[in-house]
């Protein structure tokens, strides 16, 4: 009778099983954390409400003026949570696709392409409707972020993490130059798109939420139905192929998906910087590296990220208020300086 050979030891599992068991708390303690950054984003600006008037607003019982803001603040909030939660997706989406933990809509140019796409639309072809809009930055991000990887892989080796940065920053800095060269001679236009490239929700309405939702709803399926191919081709493109999967179809799909959602969030609110940088790299840290996990988690933390950024603009300038690309700039670029020190990325 043969011996029973030994188990093989799991060597990371000390460190990923306190993660492991949590991930559901995490998941529950993210929704009822949404909730509550939701509250807030009803409750506090301009004016600061009671429950009363909360409830008034939210039931469309607008008798006080109270309740009249709440229910003005209402899109306002489902927009900052779909938009929050777009980002915070393409984010991992897009760090798991390139394999790059700098990876990020507004870092890798994607958010800048599809800002450029718009303004092209508006000054030189006349867009006006919700629709032309989100289809123009839809196709700006794809154009942006193929450039991008093009660009980063050029030369000997792949695309690294520092290339495609660099590659990305160089990107977005040409388009925001020429986004600023195209609007400058056109003062019909001027004043509505810098309100818009600023990045905000503060005109958020029920008419331009719903023609983005399909694209939206697509974008989130791509990415949630991507989560094993990103397990997968985080293991490297050859072993991701020999376990038969096929690894361009996989990319294509998965980046798709991250293109809809932040082409859909930029043509509705503008260009939103650190979301997607921030939002997953946060949720790796409680959740681990599984993409089944991590995606969700990185939808409900860039929702929660952006309504209380959101809310601490309308704070902070109280009675007026600040635009929600502004707080998350300023919190997102220390945050992007500690992720480079701290990752050590070496230039090649």
């Amino acid at each position: 009778m043969s011996a029973r050979p030994a188990p093989e030891p799991a060597v990371a599992e000390p460190a990923l099983a306190p993660r492991r068991r949590l991930r559901g708390v995490w998941l529950v303690l993210g929704a009822v954390a949404l909730a509550g950054a939701a509250a807030l984003s009803l409750g506090f600006g301009a004016r600061a409400v009671g429950w009363a008037e909360l409830l008034a607003g939210l039931s469309g019982r607008v008798e006080t003026l109270d309740a009249a803001a709440v229910a003005v603040r209402v899109p306002r909030t489902v927009l900052a949570a779909l938009a929050g939660a777009a980002l915070g997706l393409s984010g991992a989406v897009m760090q798991g696709v390139t394999r790059n933990p700098l990876a990020d809509p507004g870092i890798l140019g994607v958010n800048a392409g599809a800002a450029l796409a718009v303004v092209i639309g508006v000054a030189w072809f006349g867009i006006e409707s919700v629709g032309a809009y989100l289809w123009t930055a839809i196709l700006g991000a794809a154009a942006a972020g193929a450039f991008v990887y093009a660009v980063g892989s050029l030369g000997r080796g792949a695309a690294t993490p520092l290339r495609l940065a660099l590659a990305g920053a160089a990107t977005a800095i040409a388009a925001s130059s020429l986004t600023v060269a195209i609007v400058l001679p056109r003062a019909d236009i001027a004043g509505g798109v810098r309100a818009w490239q600023v990045g905000g929700v503060g005109g958020a309405s029920w008419e331009g939420i719903l023609p983005a939702l399909p694209f939206l709803a697509a974008g989130f399926a791509l990415s949630l139905v991507s989560a094993r191919s990103l397990d997968q081709l985080a293991l490297g493109e050859e072993l991701a192929a020999g376990l038969g999967l096929r690894v361009a179809r996989a990319r294509a799909a998965a980046a798709l998906g991250a293109v809809l959602l932040c082409g859909a969030a930029t043509a509705v609110c503008g260009p939103i910087g650190f979301v997607g940088l921030a939002a997953p790299h946060l949720c790796r840290l409680l959740v681990g590296p599984s993409h089944r996990w991590l995606l969700p988690v990185s939808a409900l933390a860039g929702a929660i990220l952006l309504l209380l950024a959101d809310v601490a603009g309308r704070l902070i300038a109280r009675p007026g208020e600040l635009d929600v690309g502004l707080v998350t700039a300023f919190v997102g670029a220390p945050l992007f300086i500690w992720i480079v020190r701290r990752r050590k990325v070496r230039a090649l």
